[in-house]
């Protein structure tokens, strides 16, 4: 329903093609059959044109635009979202019914200023998508996380629930809508640089059956999705499942969950880090992070201990072959002085 109702919006948005443009992109102006402008935060110049004239669907329809200077793309819903600096798309699609309950707008030299957006995929943008979920305590976050065998949520204050997360499978497709589990991720200072979205199934059963579930967004070199405040010993990882399902037999570890293989090389260690587990996913690209952190760990003096899953992942294995034999298969690759800080307090 969401999806057909964007879909509704961006049509008649695009019917309406120069009229949203002179209310949203007012420094720009029209070209021929453009609407040129320097972006879709409404700064002034011509990298950016909207089609006036076209189809109502498909390639060239009304309302499509791109920009020339960074190769994006989009509808007229996009440009509400990013002149008027909105997040939700409920916002979203209010600012456009209120838009097409109007007459169409003439310019207003002296109108006043609009707040300044967030960049789309900027630090501030995740912030601020953060800031408007909610604890995922009773929600379809939650229900997933469980049905992923994870139950140990304790500590887990860098996830939140977003029932309408903003989802676009690419430029040529109409915007959706679908529930979303959305991760902070932080600096070694615990301030935000950038999030993460699991898109989810309106039941919690699975993730959302979209083509990439799964996108961050943000400053993510060298951070990640913390659990616990880290000391001398943390374990880190690629996915939240991943480190989630180690934290049920773990729960005291502090825990960084890096995102990609990529990103786990890359991460920051804290000042006071003795002691480096490394949470391998049992693929080639595991393996060459696992390398990579291995070489950077050992310069800067840090002591490493590779944790292995028996399958895929330590979240395939938790759901494979239950909590007590993760338990088993972690104590005998755990630092014995770990094993009485850590594992016994999970038993």
């Amino acid at each position: 329903m969401m999806t057909r109702d964007a879909s509704d919006l961006a049509h008649r948005l695009g019917r309406q093609a120069e009229a949203v443009c002179r209310e949203y992109l007012s420094s720009g102006r029209r070209e021929g059959r453009y609407w040129m402008v320097g972006d879709a935060h409404n700064t002034p110049g011509r990298s950016m044109f909207v089609r006036l004239v076209g189809p109502e669907s498909g390639k060239g329809a009304a309302g499509k635009w791109t920009d020339a200077a960074t190769g994006e793309h989009g509808d007229l819903l996009d440009v509400i979202r990013e002149s008027c600096g909105l997040v939700d798309f409920k916002d979203v699609a209010d600012e456009a019914r209120r838009f097409l309950s109007l007459p169409h707008p003439e310019p207003e030299p002296d109108r006043q200023r609009r707040p300044t957006p967030a960049p789309t995929g900027s630090s501030e943008a995740a912030r601020r998508l953060f800031a408007i979920s909610q604890p995922i305590t009773g929600t379809i976050a939650e229900a997933y996380l469980r049905k992923r065998g994870i139950t140990a949520l304790h500590g887990a204050g860098s996830l939140r629930f977003h029932p309408r997360c903003y989802y676009r499978p690419d430029e040529h497709s109409p915007t959706e809508t679908w529930p979303a589990m959305i991760a902070s991720v932080t600096d070694l200072d615990s301030r935000i640089t950038g999030a993460h979205r699991t898109w989810l199934s309106p039941d919690g059963d699975g993730k959302a059956p979209i083509d990439t579930p799964r996108r961050a967004m943000g400053d993510l070199l060298g951070h990640a999705v913390r659990f616990g405040v880290a000391h001398d010993v943390i374990a880190a990882g690629e996915g939240i499942e991943t480190i989630l399902s180690l934290r049920c037999v773990l729960p005291h570890m502090p825990m960084v969950a890096a995102l990609s293989a990529a990103h786990l090389a890359a991460i920051l260690f804290p000042a006071t880090l003795r002691r480096l587990y490394i949470v391998r996913d049992d693929d080639p690209a595991g393996d060459s992070a696992r390398d990579s952190l291995i070489e950077r760990a050992n310069a800067a003096r840090i002591e490493v201990i590779v944790l292995s899953p028996a399958l895929g992942d330590f979240n395939e294995d938790l759901r494979t072959f239950g909590i007590d034999a993760l338990r088993a298969a972690i104590r005998q690759q755990l630092a014995p002085e770990d094993v009485a800080r850590f594992l016994a307090l999970a038993a």
